[in-house]
């Protein structure tokens, strides 16, 4: 069967299991939402992954991201349950926005951006085990005003404009279901924990799975919305299926850059977390393998800082 023809009807198999899962389980989500919203806590979140926060004024490979979250959560004593959406924006560019088109090498990261809006639902119990499960609709490329938004952040900061959105990958409509999965967390003393958790994307835009442990210590809550001051550590590896920020879009042809992922992606992230109503901050550094197949990991890895910001009045 001809490559084209096989993605398309992937894709319709997907299109169609998504839009029967989604359908059954969204008047329930409603009602859930719901009564979250008018009997459950809301709190609000601004998270912001950027490279340049790194201090070395350099945008590489996943240069930025931003998601504003609202979420309404009920309590009981054995657990938490949060319904929210959530809307958001990532950007990725080659190792050196300085150069031109024509200078980019063969294995370097293409120009891309992807903007989403999506809901989930997220279960914590005192045990120390969790769930998450959401979907993501949104659009890659120009649809998504990346170069828009990174050359006035540019201008704003007098720093050096990209000079290959030209060349960024084309504009396709996407959905992600994703979930997330922590069975099992070890308590060995108050002031610290470990949890392995799975989790995975499925979509036109990513497709992986993979699974982590998280170590915390310090002075640790129960459940998420309770007071704390801790540090935490995070690693993590996923096999990669399908990533369109290097491939181009699933169903797209012609794009004028693409490359081959690395199959299997590390990530480690360290962090100090910090929360007292109605105000939260946590901050990390994460360390990222390389995503590009050909490319030298010495080159390929990076760094970027994340923070997470709440309110809950």
């Amino acid at each position: 069967m001809h490559y084209t023809k096989l993605k398309l009807i992937t894709g319709c198999l997907l299109l169609a299991v998504s839009a029967q899962s989604s359908a059954e389980g969204m008047l329930r989500y409603l009602d859930d939402f719901n009564a979250a919203k008018s009997e459950g806590k809301s709190t609000t979140l601004l998270g912001i992954d950027n490279d340049s926060l790194m201090f070395n004024r350099k945008d590489r490979f996943y240069t930025g991201g931003m998601r504003i979250t609202q979420q309404y959560t009920q309590r009981d004593d054995s657990q938490t349950r949060t319904y929210g959406w959530r809307i958001g924006q990532d950007m990725y560019t080659p190792s050196d926005i300085k150069l031109p088109p024509q200078s980019i090498g063969q294995y370097d990261h293409p120009y891309a951006g992807w903007l989403y809006d999506g809901f989930f639902k997220e279960v914590h119990r005192v045990d120390g085990t969790s769930s998450k499960i959401g979907l993501d609709v949104g659009c890659m490329g120009p649809c998504s005003g990346a170069e828009k938004v990174q050359k006035n952040f540019h201008r704003l900061l007098n720093q050096p404009l990209p000079q290959g959105w030209s060349t960024q990958m084309k504009s396709e409509v996407g959905a992600i279901i994703y979930g997330d999965i922590a069975p099992v967390s070890w308590k060995p003393s108050s002031w610290a924990d470990v949890t392995p958790d799975l989790h995975g994307r499925f979509g036109n835009i990513f497709t992986d799975v993979g699974g982590g442990v998280t170590l915390r210590a310090g002075d640790l809550p129960s459940l998420p919305d309770q007071a704390t001051l801790h540090g935490f550590m995070r690693l993590d590896a996923s096999a990669i299926g399908y990533n369109a920020m290097l491939q181009g879009g699933y169903f797209s042809r012609n794009n004028p850059r693409t490359v081959d992922p690395k199959r299997w992606v590390g990530e480690a992230e360290l962090g100090l977390a910090w929360n007292h109503a109605p105000y939260g901050v946590s901050a990390s550094v994460i360390r990222r393998s390389k995503e590009i197949r050909g490319l030298a990991n010495s080159i390929g890895a990076q760094n970027f800082v994340r923070l997470i910001f709440s309110y809950t009045p």
